[in-house]
């Protein structure tokens, strides 16, 4: 059996038909196209199968105490933020050093400015996003939702 259709018929067509989302006309078009060609035929009734069998599957929810992904001891949440300020102290500390490295090996101002400008400026957009980040969470109105 072919791997497509013979009569070169558009094969995306026949998922829009069976969840009834094509037009009259393009649907009246699959329809007549599934009546001359076995292949698209066979391949409509595997899909139309396959919706069948996915649309029955029950998904078993997770219990109320499962939703949550906040740590919900204090012992967990104060590790995690030691965990975050030390990450955040090592990561000033490695970018000080390097840019104060990156100062003293520079010789002329153009240089200088090259390199500094950049960074600058990258810093500057990623400040500006952190800083519109942290004043709509302050906001936001889903924030209380768990599930």
């Amino acid at each position: 059996m072919p791997e497509t259709c013979p009569y070169g018929f558009d094969e995306t067509l026949l998922s829009g038909a069976i969840d009834r989302e094509l037009v009259q006309a393009t649907e009246q078009k699959v329809r007549i196209h599934l009546e001359d060609c076995a292949f698209c035929r066979a391949q409509f009734d595997e899909l139309t199968q396959l919706r069948e069998v996915a649309m029955s599957t029950t998904i078993r929810q997770p219990p109320d105490d499962q939703w949550r992904e906040a740590p919900r001891g204090g012992i967990s949440r104060t590790g995690r933020t030691v965990g975050w300020l030390l990450a955040i102290g090592w990561l000033v500390i490695i970018t000080a050093f390097g840019l104060y490295q990156g100062w003293q090996n520079t010789d002329g101002a153009f240089e200088k400015f090259l390199g500094f400008g950049g960074l600058g400026a990258v810093t500057l957009l990623f400040a500006s996003v952190a800083l519109d980040r942290w004043r709509t969470a302050k906001t936001d109105p889903y924030r209380e939702v768990e599930k």
